[in-house]
């Protein structure tokens, strides 16, 4: 059965084995209609960017963490809102990180949201369930 409505997808770019489990874990008890892409380090973000030049539908929203291995978070977030096409795409920095440097060098790129990770799990229930109400549900995207 096809569906004329396309959701669209969240990329996840987190390379912590247990902040990944956790944050799906919360996105399945809140039952997210959004397909949710991963990328466990910057490079694996990056390579989804000819993927969506090629055709595949941008995400919703970026979920994306600032301490990544191989390429950081900053500098995937710097080469995203350089591309004329994915500049638009939401980011929402997902990070351990409460380094005043690294939320002031988000937001001089152009980062939409900062948020601390939180370590309990039912707050960060309470995180994904905001994320996907305003992000994926509530914000207006341009197409």
């Amino acid at each position: 059965m096809s569906s004329s409505i396309s959701i669209a997808p969240i990329l996840l770019v987190e390379d912590n084995p247990m902040d990944l489990d956790l944050t799906l874990r919360a996105f399945r008890k809140k039952q997210f209609a959004n397909e949710i892409l991963i990328a466990r380090d910057g490079e694996e973000a990056l390579a989804y960017f000819p993927r969506w030049e090629g055709g595949e539908a941008l995400p919703a929203v970026i979920l994306l963490d600032i301490n990544l291995p191989k390429v950081n978070g900053l500098e995937v977030l710097r080469q995203l809102k350089e591309h004329e096409r994915f500049r638009r795409i939401p980011v929402v920095v997902l990070t351990s990180s409460r380094e005043d440097r690294d939320l002031k060098a988000a937001y001089d790129l152009g980062v939409n949201s900062y948020i601390e990770k939180p370590v309990n799990f039912n707050k960060f229930i309470e995180v994904a369930e905001q994320i996907e109400l305003y992000w994926c549900v509530l914000n207006e995207r341009p197409l």
